[in-house]
């Protein structure tokens, strides 16, 4: 637990939180020519000229929040030109991740586009040329030494890229092509009216909200409010509040629409967000929060057959189940290092072959730690705090033993999780005013945390468990005996009981709470010490 924290007021905690930025924020005028992006001038003008000559287009995204709402602004964009576009989500269970060869045996085109995959699609790549098919790559993970030989590669990794800003999701990626494309044909089309999916994409894919991505997230939430989009319409009504933010779009809207790809099929998800109604953009949400309920109560039993598994002298955990949902490990993962403060590797075997997610901690490098050890892998991928691997069955508990021999090498500050803790409030300080002065420094996210405060030795006065499954706790405390003014804590998903000693030493967030037309300070537990 951090020490010599500092007590704050208001006008402390503004000083704080504008230390975060060295600059205004951009205004859209200000984002960069899409031209630095590598390959991208000429991606745009292939991608005009097959329109100009009757090409058959197909495009080829991903199952989660970032590949579905890249190929949702790509198929909007060409319904508005309009000229015919295929769009294909590989299935998670039948065709595996981005442009595969499976994938490209269904696919009659002269050009295929890709969109938040293929910078590692090498043998699709092979497939396309044999097929005599252009294949244009949109992408923004880390490329590897190797790359696909494809008409252009457009991704702001490459060491060849130019463009000033890395740290871009698939979507905006595709987004910024389009722009090109506009240009090349003349088209009247307002690039501004994708701002609302772009900045699920931004959110949902954790992209740092700074530079350009602070921008997009802002303008999206703002547009949001007021888009006719019918998807953006039902998105607003569920949930019902004067202003979005970026944590509504995270915790409540993010999972629905990556729930599809995890549990059944993106389709679902592409249908939400390109209805052209608002009936059947209802009927599409209400599926998605079905299908995220499904996913809650698969991740909860995954997750506690998981923990049963969990070997506590590793510094890695590796746990294996049969049958468990591939579409849940990752999130079993994150479940497993929330609880055991240590990187975490889920696999779900199917016969003699075993696929899972990873997730790590601190300054834990769960990338190299797998890169170390793929020679017992069949595949893998990923970056620092989160892979994808495969292997055989077989390999499990040598990959497991070698893993951790790899992790007695990392130092053991590494592992420290990192909980950024700004100081102290006192109670009095908690009001609307507070919630005033945090809403002048959202959208919150990765690269600007929304602060986190502690509270120590609070009394605890009373604890009601919420919810239907009542796995929610409301704890009411006060702070100093001396106070007369008690606060209330509400810890998501965890059962809180009264402790010995009637107190409570926890982080916490403060968040907008709306109800009735009332608006409250509301105090979210992050992590009870």
């Amino acid at each position: 637990m951090p020490n010599n924290l500092p007590h704050l007021d208001k006008s402390d905690l503004f000083e704080l939180l504008s230390q975060r930025f060295d600059s205004q924020d951009k205004k859209l005028s200000q984002i960069p020519n899409p031209k630095l992006l590598n390959d991208a001038d000429k991606a745009a003008k292939k991608i005009a000229k097959a329109i100009q000559t009757n090409k058959r287009i197909t495009l080829v995204g991903d199952y989660d929040v970032d590949g579905v709402s890249s190929t949702a602004i790509m198929v909007d964009f060409f319904r508005q030109i309009p000229y015919p576009l295929e769009a294909i989500i590989p299935n998670r269970f039948t065709d595996g991740y981005g442009v595969s060869p499976t994938v490209l045996q269904r696919v009659d085109a002269d050009l295929v586009i890709t969109v938040d995959n293929g910078i590692s699609a090498i043998e699709a790549a092979k497939v396309c040329k044999e097929k005599g098919i252009e294949l244009i790559i949109t992408d923004h993970h880390t490329p590897s030494e190797v790359l696909p030989d494809a008409y252009a590669i457009v991704d702001p990794k490459l060491s060849t890229c130019k463009y000033p800003f890395q740290e871009i999701c698939g979507a905006e990626v595709a987004w910024l092509l389009l722009g090109l494309v506009k240009k090349e044909l003349s088209l009247n089309i307002d690039m501004k009216q994708f701002l609302d999916i772009l900045a699920i994409a931004i959110i949902a894919d954790i992209m740092p909200l700074v530079n350009i991505n602070r921008t997009l997230v802002k303008e999206g939430l703002k547009l949001m409010m007021h888009s006719s989009r019918p998807a953006s319409v039902i998105i607003r009504d569920f949930l019902n509040k004067s202003q979005i933010t970026s944590e509504d779009i995270a915790f409540n809207i993010a999972p629905r629409i990556n729930s599809a790809g995890r549990l059944e099929d993106a389709s679902i998800a592409l249908d939400f967000y390109t209805a052209q109604d608002t009936h059947t953009a209802y009927k599409q949400f209400e599926l998605l929060g079905k299908l995220n309920n499904l996913r809650k109560e698969t991740e909860a039993q995954t997750t506690q057959e998981a923990i049963l598994s969990v070997d506590e002298n590793d510094s890695i955990i590796v746990v294996a189940g049969e049958n468990w949902h591939e579409g849940v490990v990752g999130i079993v993962a994150a479940r497993l290092v929330d609880k055991f403060s240590r990187p975490a590797i889920v696999l779900s075997i199917r016969g003699t072959e075993a696929k899972g997610s990873a997730r790590s901690i601190g300054d834990v490098n769960i990338y190299e730690l797998i890169k170390e050890n793929e020679h017992l892998l069949t595949k893998f991928g990923g970056h620092k705090m989160a892979a994808g691997l495969g292997l055989h069955v077989e390999n499990i508990a040598a990959f497991t033993k070698d893993i951790n021999k790899s992790a007695a090498k990392v130092a053991k500050e590494d592992f420290i999780p990192k909980e950024h803790i700004s100081g102290i409030l006192q109670s009095e300080d908690i009001d609307t005013e507070l919630l005033s002065l945090l809403e002048q420094f959202e959208p919150y996210g990765e690269a600007n945390l929304r602060p986190t405060f502690l509270i120590k030795d609070a009394e605890v006065l009373s604890i009601k468990l919420m919810g239907a499954d009542k796995s929610h706790s409301r704890i009411e405390v006060r702070q100093y005996p001396h106070q007369r003014k008690t606060i209330e804590l509400i810890a998501f998903r965890k059962v809180f009981e009264m402790p010995e000693n009637k107190k409570i030493t926890c982080s916490y967030s403060v968040a907008k709470n709306e109800f009735n037309g009332r608006v409250s300070a509301q105090l979210l537990v992050n992590k009870i010490f």
